[in-house]
């Protein structure tokens, strides 16, 4: 085998690898809602409620399922406080805060973008 085709089979090797921690990344934060609801915890923790009225077009049902998978895989902390009636808090994790730069740079992307396509 020569030199460039043990390279080429080396980056493919790193191509596939990448392939996989991208779909491991989307499985977690995938969908239609999930960077948005990460990307308003950034800022403060919020109510049920509050994330209902900010995530704009999301369903109570929907917004409950997201942050329970959220929550699963530790990127949120739901703290039930003893409140009359009863509050229920969400804030990002110190793990789901390694997800802020991405947010970031989704969020920059796309201001770049509206302004390329739209002007």
């Amino acid at each position: 085998m020569d030199k460039i085709e043990t390279k080429l089979k080396g980056d493919h090797k790193m191509c596939r690898n990448n392939i996989r921690a991208i779909h491991d990344a989307f499985d977690v934060i995938g969908g239609k809602w999930k960077i948005s609801i990460i990307s308003c915890l950034s800022f403060n923790a919020m109510r049920f409620s509050e994330l209902l009225k900010e995530v704009e077009g999301i369903s109570g049902k929907m917004l409950s399922r997201e942050l329970k998978e959220l929550e699963t895989n530790q990127l949120i902390n739901r703290e039930v406080l003893s409140t009359h009636p009863i509050t229920v808090r969400y804030t990002l994790t110190d793990y789901g805060k390694t997800v802020q730069p991405l947010t970031q740079t989704i969020a920059k992307w796309g201001l770049n973008h509206r302004k390329k396509i739209i002007g």
